[in-house]
């Protein structure tokens, strides 16, 4: 059961950092992610 999270942590992980092509780029969706959560959040 751990193998599996683990290896869906990593799928996901490397699906993210695919759809971001910098580090810059991850960066801005991260923050862009926060920015529509807290706005959901009011």
């Amino acid at each position: 059961m751990v193998r599996k999270f683990i290896t869906a942590a990593v799928l996901g992980g490397v699906l993210a950092l695919a759809a971001c092509n910098t580090v810059r780029g991850l960066g801005a969706d991260v923050g862009s992610a926060a920015n529509s959560t807290q706005n959901a959040m009011r």
